[in-house]
């Protein structure tokens, strides 16, 4: 058995750095999103994913895998916006077994309206913090890290960047 690595000072801040931002920021945005909008980060994500995806629809199987989430874990939040009439779900054309995440025209009114505030927390807990050459610097390091841990033929499910432009996170 290998001898363990353990960190370094420099390592250990860097690690405990990375473990308090990534608590706060998903806990200020969590918070923020289910007090303007009453919905929970992972229900914006997918109404974001949906309204990025042609005809506002996406396989369930697909959508779990670009929003880094058990497929149980992704019913149970689909099926809670499907409560509020947000997405619906369809049987896929081509797929006897598969089934689509429909986004409703609630659903899309819903985003539009909550984009703004969200865009607005996310400038204010991440992006107005960091430089511009400080936030090219994390976009690299992360995208490495989420590189090097993702399955393989698996692309990183960040297209349009989680929508953070007029529709999102």
């Amino acid at each position: 058995m290998a001898e363990t690595r353990w960190l370094d000072e420099r390592e250990m801040a860097a690690w405990k750095g990375f473990l308090e931002a990534t608590s706060r920021v998903s806990r200020h945005l969590e918070q923020q999103l289910k007090e303007d909008a009453g919905l929970s980060h992972a229900q914006y994500e997918i109404l974001v994913r949906l309204s990025a995806a042609p005809g506002g629809e996406v396989r369930m199987t697909d959508l779990a895998h670009g929003l880094f989430t058990s497929k149980s874990g992704l019913t149970y939040q689909v099926s809670q916006l499907e409560k509020h009439g947000l997405v619906e779900r369809r049987s896929c054309p081509t797929d006897v077994r598969g089934v689509l995440a429909v986004l409703t025209p609630e659903g899309r009114d819903t985003l539009r309206a909550a984009a703004p505030g969200h865009v607005a927390a996310v400038r204010a807990a991440l992006i107005d913090v960091l430089e511009r050459d400080e936030l090219d610097v994390l976009a690299h390091a992360l995208g490495r890290v989420g590189a090097r841990l993702r399955p393989a033929g698996q692309d990183s499910g960040m297209a349009d960047s989680g929508g953070i432009s007029t529709s999102s996170s």
